[in-house]
C-alpha cells in the first residue's frame, strides 16, 4: 500500500451521525445507513493526519488544466474531501460553474446594487448540481468494486447517474427508478439516451425511494441517493467554488432549494469543517426553501420546532408528521418537480447545517416559483423551476425583513431550464389551453413576467410594426 493510500485510509472514515451511538466504518464499506442504529452516516476525517494546505486555498490553487483532477471543480479541492487516492477517482469535468452577479434580478428581491449572487450549476455536465455529488459516489464505488448502481429520482440524480454510466469506462450498469407522471421530458430524455434502465412505478418519489433500497439490500446493487454519505461530499465543492469565485470573501447569505435536503446538508459540513480548519473566520447563514406543495422542513422547523438539539433531535415529530400526511393521503405536488418530496432523506443532516449556520426555512408558492424563474431568465440565466425557488425564498425573507437590503446574498440555481422546457414554454406562450394543463392545475393563475411571442400576418411591414412597438434598445 503506497503511502498516499495508506494516510487516507487511516484518517477519512465513515461515522454514524446518532449522538448515542457514533459508530465508525471503514471507507472501503459499501453501507447507506449505520447497520448498529440504522441512522445516516457522514465521511469524517482526522484532519490533524491529513496534509492540509494553509495557504489561500480558494485562489489559483491549480493551474495545470491539462490534469483532469485540476480541471474537475470537484477534485480540485481535494485535500478537503481526501477518502480517494488520486488513481481511483472518477471524474467527467464535473464543476465548471459560474458565479454570477445579477442586479436585475437583485432588484426583484429587493437588494442593493452589488448584493446578489447567482451560482449557476446548470452547467455541468448533466444539467445539474447533482454531478458534484455524482463523482464522488462514482469513485467509491470503484473502490469498493460495485457495479450495478441505481437510484430513485425526480429527474436530475438519474441524469447524472446515466451520464456518468454512459460516459466511463468502468463498466457501470444504471438502474433508475422514477414515480408515474413524476419527471420531466428534459430529464427524462437524459436517462433514456445515455442507456439506463428505466423502472417507473405506480407511486410519487417517496415510493420510489422506499423500492429503490428495497432493490439494493436485496440484490446488493450500490445506491446512488443522496442518503449515500459521498454524494455530500463531492456537493461540498459548490461552496468552495462560491469562495474561490469571490476570493475567499463570506457572503451573508446561501439560499438553496430544498427537496431531499442534500444540498443543504453537504453545505453546513463544508462550513463546519472550514471553520473547524481555520481556512474561514466567519460562517454565512443558510436559508433552505420549499415548494408550498412539498413543504416538509418549513413545516417541521417552523411549525413544530424540530431542531439539531446537539445531535439529539426529536426526530418523532417528523414521524408523526409523516403518520398525517399518510393518514390524510397527502402527496407531494408542485411544478418543481425537482423538490417535489415529502420524506427527504437527509433531514437530520439538514437539521444540523440550519444548526451550524444559524438558518432557516420557508416555502414558497408555484407561482413565486415560476415569477422568480421568468426574472432569472430575464437577467440572462435560465433555470428549472426548483432552481427559482432560492429566488423566491430570497424575496420572501427580504420581505419579512430577514434579509437587509445591503447584504451579500448567493442564490443557487440547481439545473439548466431546459431541465423542464414544457414549464416555461406554458408561462410564457399564449397558448391558454397549454398554460391551464401544464400550470393551471398546480394553483398558477397568471404569467406576471410572461415574454409572450408576437404573431403577425406574413408582411414586412405588419412585422416592422410589431418590432417598432418592441421598443429601442437601451443606450
Amino acid at each position: 500500500m503506497s503511502a498516499v493510500v495508506k494516510i487516507m485510509t487511516d484518517s477519512a472514515f465513515q461515522q454514524c451521525l446518532n449522538a448515542d451511538c457514533r459508530a465508525t466504518f471503514g471507507v472501503d464499506q459499501t453501507l447507506f445507513a449505520c447497520p448498529d442504529c440504522g441512522d445516516l452516516l457522514d465521511v469524517s476525517y482526522d484532519w490533524d493526519r491529513l496534509p492540509i494546505p494553509r495557504r489561500a486555498l480558494f485562489g489559483s490553487m491549480r493551474v495545470d488544466r491539462s490534469d483532469p483532477l485540476n480541471f474537475s471543480g470537484v477534485w480540485r479541492f481535494r485535500e478537503l474531501l481526501p477518502f480517494a487516492p488520486p488513481e481511483s477517482i472518477v471524474t467527467i469535468g464535473e464543476g465548471q460553474t459560474l458565479l454570477r452577479g445579477s442586479d436585475r434580478v437583485g432588484s426583484y428581491i429587493g437588494l442593493n446594487a452589488g448584493g446578489l449572487l447567482l451560482q449557476y450549476e446548470g452547467l455541468n455536465p448533466s444539467g445539474s448540481f447533482k454531478d458534484n455529488g455524482m463523482t464522488a459516489a462514482f469513485t467509491h464505488a470503484r473502490i469498493v468494486g460495485a457495479r450495478r448502481v441505481a437510484c430513485a429520482s425526480t429527474g436530475n440524480t438519474s441524469a447524472a447517474l446515466a451520464v456518468f454510466c454512459s460516459a466511463t469506462s468502468f463498466g457501470f450498469r444504471a438502474i433508475i427508478f422514477i414515480g408515474t407522471g413524476k419527471i420531466a421530458y428534459g430529464k427524462l430524455a437524459q436517462a433514456l439516451d445515455h442507456g439506463a434502465l428505466t423502472v417507473q412505478i405506480v407511486g410519487d418519489f417517496d415510493d420510489a425511494m422506499a423500492r429503490v433500497r428495497d432493490v439494493t439490500d436485496r440484490l446488493g446493487v450500490y445506491l446512488m441517493n443522496s442518503v449515500n454519505p459521498f454524494r455530500l461530499e463531492g456537493q461540498k465543492t459548490i461552496m468552495y467554488r462560491i469562495l474561490e469565485a469571490m476570493n475567499g470573501r463570506i457572503p451573508d447569505w446561501i439560499v438553496v432549494p430544498g427537496g431531499n435536503l442534500g444540498n443543504s446538508s453537504a453545505f453546513g459540513k463544508a462550513f463546519l469543517e472550514l471553520k473547524q480548519l481555520d481556512l474561514i473566520d466567519r460562517i454565512p447563514r443558510l436559508a433552505v426553501i420549499n415548494a408550498a406543495g412539498a413543504r416538509t422542513l418549513d413545516e417541521l422547523f417552523n411549525e413544530r420546532g424540530l431542531r439539531w438539539n446537539d445531535g439529539r433531535p426529536e426526530m418523532s415529530l417528523a414521524s408523526d408528521y409523516y403518520a398525517e400526511l399518510d393518514a390524510a393521503g397527502k402527496k407531494a405536488s408542485t411544478i418543481a418537480s425537482a423538490i417535489e418530496i415529502n420524506r427527504p432523506v437527509n433531514l437530520k443532516k439538514c437539521l444540523r447545517a440550519l444548526d451550524v449556520m444559524d438558518g432557516t426555512a420557508r416555502s414558497v408558492s408555484d407561482q413565486e416559483i415560476l415569477d422568480a424563474k421568468a426574472c432569472v431568465g430575464a437577467g440572462g440565466l435560465g433555470c428549472e423551476p426548483a432552481s427559482a425557488a432560492s429566488v423566491a425564498g430570497a424575496k420572501r425573507l427580504r420581505e419579512e425583513g430577514i434579509i437587509s437590503p445591503d447584504e451579500t446574498v448567493v442564490c443557487v440555481l440547481t439545473g439548466h431550464q431546459l431541465k423542464d422546457p414544457t414549464a416555461t414554454v406554458a408561462y410564457h406562450a399564449g397558448d391558454q389551453e397549454l398554460f391551464d394543463s401544464v400550470l393551471g392545475s398546480r394553483g398558477v393563475r397568471r404569467a406576471g413576467f410572461a415574454n409572450r411571442p408576437v404573431v403577425v400576418a406574413n408582411q414586412i411591414d405588419d412585422i416592422i410594426r410589431a418590432i417598432a412597438l418592441y421598443g429601442e434598445p437601451e443606450s
